[in-house]
């Protein structure tokens, strides 16, 4: 089942949104088999949405041939059940080609990562975005980090030109500027928080207008994630305190160890319950034994996860 793009928008409008991390076996070959089985893990938890190949899923280290791969089996496996928004970024003409192939496999839109290193202008990042939106029929959402930071000047003339432009995920975490980004766009936009391990911004963002965001940690604590994301919603702060003393702010002690620990950290998490993806893909390393060690104290403290 397809989804217009307004369909898509009112979908990531609420809820909790995840990355599924994506499997490697120990050649560091994409292995299918694993992901059908995470993606079958993961479905029943609640995500509203699920981003195939994201940054958590390592998209940067993905062959070209890999990728229509990726986002076909997830959509084949959740279909009927949760949507599949690809991820895509690169070059222009790179990103195109795999926006078009995730809309050919079966994907409801794409998140628009960042173009890979160099600088660009706000008239350049116009035109690369608009020339994405123009090449497929789903919607799109961009994703402000890194190298693309859009201004809001800039997503209202998107907004004008491109219909299919229907979503906002921010990576930055400056707050004058999501409130500028807000009060410019309003409704146009459903708003997502993409920070890493963003159950630490979220009741921030939520006062900001943005109640959704991703989670990265629902990759192995799933029913931990849906409770943090619940007690955001009711303004539950006794259940945000508690989780945030005992397991968020730990966790970022681990992760902030190493850069690229953020994806690190949850293929180590998803090894911890038995559900295993495989090493990361160089650049990144994986965690050292003392730090896997720790992460596993601290998921032992939350109790079960199975629904």
């Amino acid at each position: 089942m397809s989804f217009t793009p307004q369909e898509l928008k009112t979908i990531v409008s609420d809820g909790l949104l995840s990355f599924p991390l994506t499997d490697f076996d120990a050649n560091l070959e994409f292995d299918q088999k694993s992901y059908t089985r995470r993606l079958e893990w993961l479905a029943p938890y609640g995500a509203s949405a699920l981003f195939a190949a994201g940054g958590t899923g390592e998209f940067f280290s993905l062959s070209p041939e890999e990728y229509p791969s990726v986002i076909k089996t997830a959509v084949d496996v959740c279909r009927g059940t949760v949507p599949i928004i690809a991820g895509a970024g690169g070059s222009t003409r790179q990103t195109i080609a795999y926006a078009q192939a995730a809309e050919k496999a079966g994907a409801h839109g794409i998140l628009l990562m960042p173009h890979y290193l160099t600088e660009a202008s706000q008239e350049g990042l116009a035109a690369h975005v608009e020339a994405i939106c123009k090449s497929v029929n789903f919607g799109v959402i961009v994703y402000n980090r890194a190298q693309a930071k859009y201004t809001p000047d800039t997503l209202a003339r998107l907004a004008e030109r491109c219909p299919n432009l229907v979503g906002f995920k921010d990576g930055v975490g400056d707050i004058e500027y999501m409130v500028s980004v807000y009060q410019k766009m309003g409704e146009r936009f459903s708003y997502l928080g993409g920070l890493p391990t963003a159950e630490v911004y979220a009741a921030a963002y939520k006062a900001l207008g943005v109640p959704v965001y991703s989670s990265a940690v629902f990759n192995f604590i799933p029913k931990t994630a849906m409770k943090f994301y619940e007690a955001v919603r009711d303004d539950d702060m006794k259940t945000q305190h508690e989780l945030l003393k005992n397991f968020f702010m730990p966790y970022l002690d681990i992760r902030n160890k190493s850069a690229g620990y953020a994806v690190s950290i949850v293929k180590a998490g998803a090894a911890i319950v038995g559900h295993g993806a495989g090493p990361v893909r160089p650049p990144l390393s994986d965690l050292k034994p003392d730090e896997v060690q720790a992460l596993r104290e601290l998921i032992e403290k939350l109790g079960p996860q199975a629904l």
